[in-house]
């Protein structure tokens, strides 16, 4: 058993030394941040959404943002597209695919951001949901394990964290991702909290 659990480690240990040697990759980070930042000087708002454990990263960085990350500050405009009610409907009503699309359609306006995660790259309700962000002067940011021509033609940034062989590796990287740019969106607003 110990075997696994160091071959465990070892390999996300390798995801996080692949990313941190990717110049091009730390740049994608640099410029989340600056268009998340930007977002929030005009009081604009942040979206965001992904399919399982992508949701889960998705609701934390919401949370993180209109609650605390790591100390008092004031809240930030954020949400993410996880709410049940709107899911199911829009799931019965028009398919799984159009649940983040019609969230944006609904709540999105020029100035926004939308955040998404694609394990896969290939999440047709992330793709749907870009395609129409892009229509509405939404900002577009994808994390993704994986690149896709389609989906990175729709985008403003796209961070891809490939990582091991499934899915599990590269949503931990998200999950560095999403808190680096927490971090930076509040040494920009919140430097008091980094003194």
């Amino acid at each position: 058993m110990i075997n696994h659990i160091e071959s465990s480690l070892r390999e996300a240990q390798t995801g996080l030394t692949n990313l941190l040697a990717n110049p091009a990759t730390l740049a994608d980070i640099q410029a989340a941040a600056q268009t998340l930042i930007s977002v929030f000087e005009q009081k604009g708002h942040v979206y965001s959404c992904g399919n399982g454990g992508s949701m889960c990263d998705a609701m934390h960085f919401a949370e993180e943002l209109t609650g605390r990350y790591r100390k008092d500050r004031a809240a930030l405009g954020a949400a993410a597209i996880s709410d049940v009610s709107h899911m199911s409907c829009v799931g019965n009503d028009y398919g799984y695919e159009h649940v983040f699309s019609r969230y944006i359609e609904a709540h999105g306006r020029t100035g926004d951001a939308l955040v998404a995660l694609t394990t896969s790259g290939t999440s047709k309700n992330v793709i749907r949901a870009a395609r129409t962000a892009k229509e509405l002067g939404v900002r577009v940011i994808i994390l993704s394990g994986k690149r896709n021509p389609e989906l990175e033609a729709l985008t403003d940034v796209y961070i891809c964290t490939p990582a091991g062989h499934f899915a599990d590796r590269v949503q931990e990287l998200h999950i560095k991702v999403l808190h680096i740019l927490i971090e930076l969106i509040e040494r920009k607003f919140f430097p008091q909290n980094y003194v």
